[in-house]
C-alpha cells in the first residue's frame, strides 16, 4: 500500500490541535440577542413555543440584560409588545410605547456599555398584523414609509443606537435616513433587515409579538421569495446605497447561500438572524432525545459565522456562551 504524503488527520489529532487550527469561534462579541419586552405585565412570562425564551416587563427585561452583559453580551435587539393596537400601529412612535420606555430604561441604566438596537416595524402594533398602512387589502408602500419615518424618530429620542427596519418596504432605509440626519440625529445607526425571506419559520416569533395576521393573509406581497437569490443582492445593494450601516439576512440557516453572496458584495458588516422556528426545532428535538440541542445550536451558529455573519441575532447567545465560559 502506497502512503499518502499529506495526512489532514495531523490537524485532527486533540481538541488543543483541532482548536489550534480552527477557522471560527464563537464569543460574546459576535452576538445581539433579541428581548421581547411587553406593556402590562410586572413580572416576565415565558413564551409557549420559544422555551426559555420570556415577554419581559421593563423591570425584568433590565434584570435579565444585565445577566446576560455579565456573560459578556454588548450588544440586544428590542422587540415592542403593546396591551392596545390600532390600524396605523400608533403605539409604535409613542412617547410613551413600550419599546421607546424600554430604549431609555436601558440607555439610562447602562449607557455606552450596552448598544440598543430596536425593531422597527408596525405589525406588532397594527390590529391586522401586518407591517403597514393597509388599502383595499395590500400594504401601501410610501404611506407606511411615512409611519416609519415617526418610528425611528421616537425611538431615536428615547436614545437607541440603531433602529432596525425589519418592513421590506421599497425605499426604507432613505426615508428613515432621512428622517433621523434632518431631525439631529445623524449619530444613530441603520441595521437593516435587507434580505427578509418570506418564511415559514417566522411562527414562534408571532406568538411572541402576539401577532395573527388578519384573515389569514400573509406577507408574500413584501417579503422576499425563497426560490429566489439575485434579488438579495439588488435589496442589499439598494439598502447600502441608502445609507445603512448593516445588512442583514433572514432567516440564517437556510440562507447560508445568500448570506455567503452578502457577504462577498459589500464593505458593510453583515448580520444574520438564527430565527425563532430554527431555535424552536432544536429546542423540540432536544426534549424528545433526538439530538444533544447544546451542540446542535453550536454547530449551527459556527456554521452561520463561517458563511460571512459579523453579527448573529439568537436566542441561543446566553446558552451558548454559558457552555463555552
Amino acid at each position: 500500500m502506497t502512503f499518502p504524503n499529506q495526512r489532514p488527520r495531523r490537524l485532527r489529532t486533540t481538541p488543543a490541535v483541532r482548536d489550534l487550527f480552527s477557522e471560527v469561534s464563537l464569543s460574546a462579541n459576535d452576538f445581539i440577542v433579541p428581548f421581547f419586552v411587553r406593556e402590562g405585565v410586572s413580572e416576565r412570562r415565558e413564551i409557549r413555543s420559544l422555551p426559555g425564551i420570556f415577554q419581559h416587563s421593563v423591570d425584568s427585561l433590565k434584570r435579565e440584560v444585565e445577566e446576560e452583559m455579565n456573560l459578556g453580551i454588548k450588544a440586544v435587539m428590542l422587540f415592542g409588545i403593546p396591551s392596545q393596537k390600532d390600524e396605523i400601529g400608533s403605539q409604535a412612535w409613542a412617547e410613551d410605547g413600550i419599546a421607546q420606555l424600554a430604549i431609555s430604561e436601558l440607555k439610562g441604566s447602562f449607557g455606552d456599555d450596552l448598544v440598543v438596537f430596536a425593531d422597527l416595524c408596525l405589525d406588532e402594533y397594527t390590529s391586522h398584523g401586518h407591517c403597514g398602512v393597509v388599502l383595499d387589502g395590500q400594504v401601501d408602500n410610501d404611506p407606511t414609509l411615512e409611519l416609519y419615518g415617526r418610528v425611528a424618530l421616537a425611538q431615536a429620542n428615547a436614545g437607541v443606537d440603531f433602529v432596525a427596519p425589519s418592513g421590506m418596504m421599497d425605499g426604507q432605509v432613505g426615508k428613515i435616513r432621512s428622517a433621523l440626519d434632518g431631525n439631529g440625529n445623524s449619530s444613530v445607526g441603520i441595521l437593516a433587515y435587507s434580505v427578509k425571506y418570506a418564511s415559514s419559520l417566522y411562527g414562534p416569533f408571532r406568538d411572541a409579538v402576539e401577532v395573527e395576521i388578519q384573515g389569514g393573509g400573509d406577507r408574500k406581497g413584501y417579503q422576499q421569495d425563497f426560490r429566489r437569490s439575485k434579488e438579495a443582492i439588488l435589496e442589499a445593494t439598494l439598502d447600502e446605497s441608502e445609507g445603512a450601516d448593516i445588512l442583514m439576512v433572514k432567516p440564517a440557516l437556510t440562507y447560508l447561500d445568500i448570506l455567503s453572496l452578502v457577504k462577498a458584495r459589500t464593505s458593510l458588516p453583515v448580520a444574520a438572524y438564527q430565527v425563532s422556528g430554527e431555535y424552536a426545532m432544536i429546542k423540540a428535538a432536544d426534549q424528545a432525545g433526538y439530538i444533544d440541542g447544546l451542540s446542535v445550536a453550536v454547530e449551527q451558529l459556527s456554521a452561520i459565522k463561517r458563511a460571512g455573519a459579523d453579527l448573529i441575532l439568537s436566542y441561543f447567545a446566553r446558552e451558548v456562551l454559558t457552555h463555552l465560559s
